[in-house]
Order: C-alpha cells, then sequence, then structure tokens
C-alpha cells in the first residue's frame, strides 16, 4: 500500500523543516505550537464593504502566519505593517481599486506580477494576474480567479508554466467542481468558504500543491468578509520523494 511506502505527512514535514527554515532566512518553527512547516493564511477581504486594516490585523495577531495573502485587498491595508509590524505587497489589479497583497514578518524578495489569460467576449471584466511570491525554497501563487469556469481553468494551466520547483497556488478560485492540475493536488479545507447570496454554499478558496506536504489544513471563522480564510501549514517534500520536472522559465513574468 501506498500508505506503508511513504512516511506520514508529519513526520516527513518534520524532516524537512530544518532545511526549509534554512532557506527562508527565519529561525525553526515553535514546535510548542506544534508547527514545523510554513504557514499561510488566504483570505478574500471584500473589498470596501468587507473586512477592515484592524479585522486582519486581528487574524495576524491570532493565526501567526510566516504569509498572509489578501485578494480584494485596497490601499487601506498598506496600513497593516504599523499594526503589526512585518513587510507588505500590493499589487492593484488593472482598472481596478483592488487587487492582490501579501504580508509576512519575514523580509522576503519583491514579488513577481504575472498577467493571466483574459475573456475575448463583450463586456469582459478587467485583466486578472498572479502575484508569485518566493518563500525560501517554496513559490507561492496568490489568485483571484475569473468567474468563466473555462477561462479560470485556462488561467491556472497558464501559471502553473511559470512555477518552478515545489509551488502552492492559493487564493479565490472562484471554481465549481474540481481544479485538476498536473503533478498538483488539492490539499485545501473541504468545507464551503463562500455563500452566494448568504444561501449556496461553494468551496472557492483553495490551494493546490507540488511537491509539498499539506500538515494541516482549516476553513476558519468568516468575520466581516464574504468569504472564511483558510489556513495551511505546508512543508517541502524529501529531496528523495520531489517530482522531477522539466524545468520552467519565468520569461512572462514581470516585477
Amino acid at each position: 500500500m501506498l500508505e506503508e511506502v511513504l512516511p506520514s505527512a508529519r513526520d516527513a514535514a518534520a524532516a524537512a523543516a530544518p532545511v526549509l527554515a534554512t532557506l527562508r532566512g527565519a529561525p525553526l518553527p515553535d514546535r510548542s505550537r506544534g508547527n514545523i512547516g510554513v504557514k499561510v493564511v488566504s483570505w478574500n477581504l471584500l473589498r470596501l464593504e468587507g473586512a477592515a486594516v484592524e479585522d486582519v490585523a486581528a487574524l495576524v495577531r491570532g493565526e501567526r502566519p510566516d504569509l498572509l495573502l489578501m485578494q480584494e485587498a485596497t490601499g487601506e491595508m498598506e496600513a497593516l505593517p504599523e499594526l503589526v509590524g512585518g513587510h507588505f505587497y500590493w499589487e492593484k489589479l488593472p482598472e481596478r481599486i483592488h487587487g492582490l497583497a501579501a504580508w509576512s514578518p519575514h523580509a522576503l524578495p519583491p514579488p513577481k506580477t504575472l498577467p493571466l489569460p483574459v475573456s475575448r467576449m463583450p463586456g469582459r471584466v478587467p485583466p486578472r494576474i498572479a502575484q508569485i511570491i518566493r518563500l525560501g525554497g517554496i513559490t507561492v501563487a496568490n489568485v483571484h480567479l475569473s468567474h468563466g469556469q473555462l477561462l479560470n481553468r485556462w488561467q491556472l494551466l497558464h501559471l502553473i508554466r511559470a512555477l518552478d520547483g515545489p509551488a502552492a497556488v492559493i487564493g479565490d478560485y472562484n471554481a465549481v467542481g474540481p481544479t485538476v492540475l498536473p503533478g498538483f493536488r488539492d490539499v485545501g479545507p473541504r468545507e464551503p468558504t463562500h455563500r452566494a447570496r448568504k444561501v449556496l454554499p461553494f468551496r472557492l478558496d483553495r490551494c493546490l500543491v507540488r511537491d509539498l506536504y499539506c500538515v494541516e489544513s482549516r476553513a476558519l471563522d468568516q468575520g466581516p468578509s464574504d468569504h472564511r480564510p483558510i489556513a495551511l501549514e505546508l512543508a517541502a517534500l524529501p529531496i528523495a520523494m520531489v517530482t522531477v520536472t522539466p524545468s520552467r522559465r519565468l520569461a512572462r513574468v514581470r516585477r
């Protein structure tokens, strides 16, 4: 059986944690809290009407993530470091007042921006982007994908061609039904994270990973947004278990 061959997620993550901490230049996780990997939290804030910067600061204090990803973040969130310290990175969507943002207690290399495919239909919404963040040996893509179900799958396929090595695609997928990507596994929480018109439940907020273990995934309390934040603890696979894939270039990625 596969379970007899592979180590448990927690055992493998514990073995990889010292290497991961060295790569990202951060202290080893505090095992008194049970953390043995990189903790990532993602939240669609619901621009203007939802979570304020104080709500996001409370989430940071409560969850203590290594990386917080935000969708529908407005310029108000630039005040986050004044409340909790750390480093903030914001990329506004074209023709919108909101965009993608990331916060970390660690100084990170400047994230890169990848334009995603757009619809050619009349009345299409402004273009979408992915915010690509390097956290030590892991590449994390922060996404808020289009609502069109064919289009958002096309956007994902375009995105993963720009990602090398261990990677995670996290955020608001706006996807209904399974999302299948070559070499990736869906490790996000299985419960609904959004209720359309406060009635219909959907699991829109997801995490797909390659060459990573997900030690734990949770959907958190909704708060003032219409989306629940998701929290994930990720760790790199031991070298012997990493999938060998052809090298990919970031040729289309721009600052």
